[in-house]
């Protein structure tokens, strides 16, 4: 059954819309990025991280899922566990912003215009959090992308070659290795919407 085109339209965000979002008006200084072999922790480590988070959110009705690289077996990645939280309003920040930060996590961007996302980090643990609410477009495509890699090792292995490849290229300048992810990831996404559509 073909996805619907908010699925399948990737919505990105301006250059002048990303200046803006970074809490305290400035992104971090763009580290080289290192990609390092698959790690058997990781998974581990996203569960400790997912139970920190539902303590912290105690009685509030959210979903959690471990996305991006370090959640397909196999697949190397950046150190970082990516997780998206769904929350009732991403945009209600006071509902739990301050309960995250007690539990260690730092806002650091807000998307209004970008499926209306949020992200917060923490350091040790590494750990990216991005935050929607229900049915938000990009964290149905994150499940759509962690799954079809998972199942799929060719294009697991094609994104991990691209990713070494662009990390080495994108080393004088870190903060381009995401855009210059993009062919590689809408080709990939290509592939899966094709064959749910037969």
């Amino acid at each position: 059954m073909p996805f619907p085109p908010e699925i399948t339209q990737r919505l990105r965000s301006t250059p002048e819309q990303m200046a803006a979002a970074w809490v305290g008006g400035s992104p971090p200084k763009a580290e080289p990025v290192v990609v390092v072999p698959y790690d058997p922790r990781w998974p581990r480590m996203f569960d400790e991280q997912a139970a920190a988070i539902r303590r912290a959110l105690a009685g509030r009705t959210i979903t959690i899922e471990h996305v991006g690289s370090t959640a397909v077996p196999g697949l190397a990645a950046k150190p970082i566990i990516d997780i998206d939280l769904i929350v009732a309003d991403s945009a209600d920040e006071p509902a739990y912003v301050p309960h995250l930060e007690r539990a260690g996590f730092r806002l650091v961007l807000r998307e209004p215009s970008w499926h209306r996302h949020r992200m917060l980090t923490r350091t040790d643990p590494a750990v990216n959090l991005h935050v929607f609410g229900p049915d938000a477009p990009e964290h149905i495509r994150h499940l759509i992308f962690r799954d079809w890699l998972r199942t799929h090792p060719g294009d697991r292995n094609l994104y991990e070659s691209a990713k070494r490849d662009l990390a080495a290229k994108t080393v004088a300048d870190p903060a381009d290795y995401n855009l210059a992810k993009n062919p590689i990831i809408d080709e990939i996404y290509g592939r899966a919407f094709d064959h749910a559509a037969h």
